[in-house]
């Protein structure tokens, strides 16, 4: 069966590249891949190929980049190369006239265990909402998003520790094997999809929305849980991030990428500043202090809590602006 599937590949990231890389190692034919359209980025505003590109380019697979998903040049280009499975790996929404076009049909690997946190940013909210398991999850296409019928869910521990990047490492080579399966199960005919609605169970459902600018300044009157939580969940990108402030009105901006927790009575006010100058800085919450141990002033590295106070001493009396 395995030479009779012609897949076509949608992606973009280093996520949805690793996926790419799984599934021409097992041996399957990549018909065509379909990524994002180069674009412009850092300071040089360089053209810049989506990791998904890079790896078709290094197995010379055909390439396709539209701007528009729904325009009659590349639906029929997309149509020549006579792909029979279509696989959606972390791309934007497809047109029902994509979806819809392959004969096996279209499925999508989501990094969670759906129905729970649907959207753009599924492994942070996991780990911001303070989720113990997450997983994968795939399921086949259909007009709503992320809301298809499931083909198959494989579970995993969240450490009380764990990053959203390294839970994304994890996940990254979990789907490797995932999507190979899921491919397997389509050919045998076995894949047996269970609608959404039927894994409910009347729970309520969590959402993954895109993360905004906003968001992800810390709220320092929250616990320091909620606050830990938050800080590893967006981190290493795009990161939480605070703002200094001295009494004298100097500011520091600081992107977190790191802390620890010290739960117990503060004998100062939540949002204030207290560091030794040479070891330490932790911030006060509603019920302790939170560590900053990784932090990155603007236009600088990312750097030990340490080296960021011996060269920005922090004298007098700091707060952290928040609302």
């Amino acid at each position: 069966m395995k030479d009779k599937t012609r897949i076509a590949y949608f992606g973009t990231p280093e996520f949805a590249a690793s996926q790419l890389e799984a599934i021409l190692k097992a041996g399957y034919e990549v018909a065509v891949v379909v990524t994002m359209p180069d674009k412009p980025a850092g300071r040089g505003r360089k053209i810049q190929y989506s990791d998904v590109k890079k790896t078709a380019l290094e197995h010379n697979l055909p390439l396709l980049q539209p701007e528009k998903l729904k325009s009659p040049e590349f639906l029929e280009q997309l149509a020549s190369y006579q792909a029979n499975l279509f696989i959606v790996v972390a791309f934007r929404m497809l047109p029902a006239v994509v979806w819809q076009m392959p004969e096996l049909g279209t499925f999508n690997l989501h990094a969670s265990l759906l129905p729970q946190y649907r959207g753009a940013a599924p492994i942070n909210f996991a780990i911001i909402n303070g989720e113990t398991e997450t997983g994968l999850t795939t399921f086949f296409l259909n007009e709503e998003i992320d809301k298809g019928a499931i083909i198959m869910r494989e579970k995993v521990a969240i450490r009380p520790d764990e990053t959203a990047g390294e839970l994304h490492d994890e996940l990254m080579l979990l789907g490797n094997k995932v999507v190979v399966e899921t491919i397997k199960a389509i050919e045998n005919g076995v894949t047996n999809p269970k609608s959404q609605e039927e894994l409910t169970n009347n729970q309520q459902l969590k959402p993954a929305p895109k993360i905004t600018k906003e968001f992800c300044n810390v709220d320092w009157s929250h616990d320091c849980q909620t606050i830990f939580n938050h800080i590893r969940g967006l981190s290493p990108y795009p990161a939480a991030h605070t703002q200094l402030v001295s009494e004298n009105g100097e500011q520091i901006d600081l992107k977190i990428f790191e802390s620890e927790m010290e739960v117990g009575p503060t004998p100062v006010g939540t949002g204030r500043v207290v560091t030794d100058n040479k070891r330490f800085l932790k911030i006060a919450t509603n019920d302790g202090f939170i560590h900053l141990t990784q932090v990155q002033q603007a236009g600088k590295k990312a750097m030990p809590i340490a080296d960021f106070l011996r060269g920005t001493p922090l004298n007098g009396l700091w707060t952290t602006r928040f609302e």
